[in-house]
């Protein structure tokens, strides 16, 4: 692929702040009922809420380091940081979760990962996201668990075939590889994948007791399984009405009112939209910072 022509490489990076910080204000323009909630509810809850997905975010980067590594690279840990809050701002707008489309394309050019090892490697990771998500509704649906055991056994078998097949025809296909799949960054990516499912579980947990549904521990629990595996049908930024579809289709697994799950559906909305414009903030301001401390090192020399 041709490189871009040198207008278009100083223009893009403008466009794509104007279009990110213009689809923040259409969608609280859209959704007044954002400003509402968020009005309403008490602001200590709200802090909670951001703060517990800024950790989030930090599993999340956890995540995304351990799969590249899986790919046999790095990168620094800045770099590695900016690219989890731009891909996740990315994945939220745009659909069909865009985000690792952004990351593959961001690493096979800074360091030179082939496409089909960081493919293989997400598959990798949406397994055990797949599987962990099922455990917990597992664990939390006491009675329904012959349903919950089903689904795992299913998504098991499913994800193992994809990522069998996949590794046969995309890496044992090409003799010079540097994808190692070990023993120990496997256990690695499956630890950072439970932190961050458990912290999304956490999440809904406070945002249900904040809508006043008196929601159990194992209910939350319940609730962000069934909630997770919105993910892999989202053709909606941020999965909206999905996965409230999801959450209403497991109401006998979780137990958690239409209105509640509603309720707590736009204040999780209104917090992530707010803290996504956080993080994109400071993401600008930190490569403004690399770009001072690039023009100050070129004027020392």
């Amino acid at each position: 692929m041709k490189a871009l022509p040198a207008p278009v490489r100083k223009l893009l990076p403008v466009t794509l702040v104007a279009i990110t910080v213009g689809l923040f204000v259409y969608l609280f323009i859209k959704h007044p009922e954002y400003r509402h909630t968020l009005a309403s509810t008490n602001p200590w809850v709200l802090v909670l809420i951001a703060g517990l997905y800024g950790v989030l975010m930090l599993c999340l980067n956890w995540v995304y380091a351990v799969t590249l590594r899986l790919c046999g690279h790095t990168l620094p840990r800045r770099e590695n940081l900016l690219l989890t809050g731009y891909s996740t701002i990315i994945n939220f707008f745009g659909p069909l979760q865009s985000g690792p489309g952004v990351r593959a394309a961001y690493v096979k050019q800074k360091a030179h990962v082939p496409y089909r090892d960081y493919t293989v490697a997400t598959f990798i990771y949406y397994a055990m996201y797949a599987i962990v998500s099922a455990l917990f509704i597992l664990i939390g649906s006491g009675k329904h668990w012959p349903l919950a055991l089903g689904l795992l056994v299913v998504v098991i078998l499913g994800s193992s075939g994809v990522v069998w097949f996949t590794h046969r025809r995309l890496i044992r296909a090409e003799r010079k590889s540097s994808f190692h799949a070990t023993p120990r960054l496997l256990v690695l990516l499956l630890i950072a994948t439970v932190c961050q499912l458990s912290i999304t579980a956490l999440i809904y947990f406070v945002e249900l007791r904040a809508v006043h549904t008196g929601a159990s521990v194992l209910q939350a629990i319940t609730y962000g399984g069934a909630a997770n595996f919105a993910l892999f049908v989202a053709l909606t930024p941020g999965a909206i009405g999905f996965r409230e579809a999801f959450l209403e289709f497991s109401r006998q697994l979780h137990h958690i009112p239409t209105s509640g799950i509603l309720a707590a559906s736009v204040i999780d909305r209104s917090v992530y939209v707010i803290f996504l414009g956080l993080i994109f903030l400071l993401t600008i301001s930190m490569h403004v910072g690399d770009r001072f401390k690039k023009v100050s090192e070129a004027a020392e020399r």
